[in-house]
């Protein structure tokens, strides 16, 4: 799949810009604030509906305007689609396809998937359990509906039961009663969701020493590790009854707590390099190079699992990588038929020799 045209209008800081793409590399230069992340962040919207800056889609709405939108014409095989967004500033957000509007965002997620590559990617590393949580939901989302489904319902489960807890806390009585109806649906989605992790995770590992391999040219074994409550005990003949036993000796900690203390939503992956921490051992290239491996092996999973070559972002990406580097980099995203890419960065000139030196067609637009 391929984005033709891309037009927003009130984004963030651009009133009103349109753009006619190559199918392969897209350039987008110019000084730092001209607004060259912001079209990245726009074509992110058009594969999972929000900003991966986290920002909220109020706040994605240009200054003292009442509404911003996002319409993009996108190949998809023999047919082209039109996909737009829609945020008035009263209401809530619309994205439409071909006119018709989605009833659920779930129902968007898939269609375009999308790999970022960019300076926040090092919060990973740095970051508490809940960004790597979220970059792993988001990888798997892009390629199991049925698991992006499970986890929306175990989440709203777990609000619930969190609420009630809260609750008995206010008021001081308890019922274990009513707690323990949230034990079946709780254990049941948060077991499949476990399931799905643990097998992407197994699958991922192997492509992330690959192209670690090639990147860096070391010798060091990287590897993500995936931390889970369900680990320790898991049965696989039985599985929803050990995270029903979980929930069961956790009880009196949960009330004084009045959160819900076990369960897959406290996962967590460790990244490792030769079995130690590579936040702790690694140097910062090394960290670079870990995190780049890990999103080509990301794009070869999407591809792999949905037949479909995700749009690739680098946002910023001569600061992650030297010359070198990038140049390799796009290569091999090149060799490896990963589909189209888009890139920002403050220098013209270089980026034009790194993309003279693929040959490949290219669009570099100045911002």
């Amino acid at each position: 799949m391929t984005i033709n045209k891309l037009s927003l209008i009130n984004f963030k800081s651009h009133s009103e810009v349109s753009f006619d793409f190559s199918p392969q590399i897209n350039c987008f230069v110019g000084n730092n604030g001209v607004g060259k992340t912001n079209i990245l962040d726009a074509l992110h919207y058009l594969s999972v509906g929000k900003s991966f800056l986290g920002n909220s889609d109020l706040n994605n709405i240009k200054l003292e305007e009442d509404f911003f939108t996002i319409e993009s014409e996108i190949q998809n095989e023999e047919k082209e689609d039109i996909i737009k967004i829609l945020h008035p500033r009263e209401s809530k957000k619309v994205i439409k396809k071909n006119d018709k509007a989605y009833d659920r965002l779930a129902d968007h997620i898939g269609y375009l998937p999308s790999v970022m590559i960019s300076p926040y990617d090092s919060n990973l590393i740095s970051d508490s359990g809940e960004s790597r949580r979220k970059f792993l939901d988001a990888m798997i989302s892009q390629t199991d509906s049925v698991y992006l489904f499970d986890l929306i319902q175990y989440q709203k489960t777990i609000q619930q039961r969190n609420a009630l807890l809260k609750n008995f806390a206010k008021n001081r009585y308890f019922d274990k009663d009513s707690l323990e109806i949230y034990d079946d649906p709780i254990s049941s989605f948060g077991t499949r969701i476990f399931e799905k992790r643990k097998e992407f995770v197994e699958n991922l590992n192997p492509i992330v020493q690959y192209y670690y391999d090639i990147i860096s040219g070391g010798k060091e074994k990287v590897s993500v590790v995936y931390e889970s409550h369900l680990s320790e005990g898991f049965d696989s003949a039985q599985p929803d009854s050990f995270f029903k036993h979980l929930l069961a000796i956790s009880i009196d900690k949960d009330r004084v707590l009045t959160y819900t203390s076990k369960g897959i939503h406290k996962d967590d992956l460790i990244f490792e390099m030769n079995g130690n921490s590579i936040k702790k051992i690694g140097s910062q290239g090394q960290q670079k190079s870990f995190l780049v491996s890990l999103k080509l092996a990301q794009i070869n999973r999407i591809k792999e699992l949905t037949g479909k070559s995700p749009i690739l972002l680098l946002d910023d990406i001569f600061d992650k990588l030297d010359d070198t580097r990038v140049s390799q980099l796009i290569e091999l995203v090149n060799k490896e038929n990963f589909g189209q890419i888009f890139i920002t960065d403050t220098h013209k000139d270089r980026t034009e020799n790194v993309v003279k030196r693929i040959h490949e067609e290219s669009r570099i637009f100045e911002i």
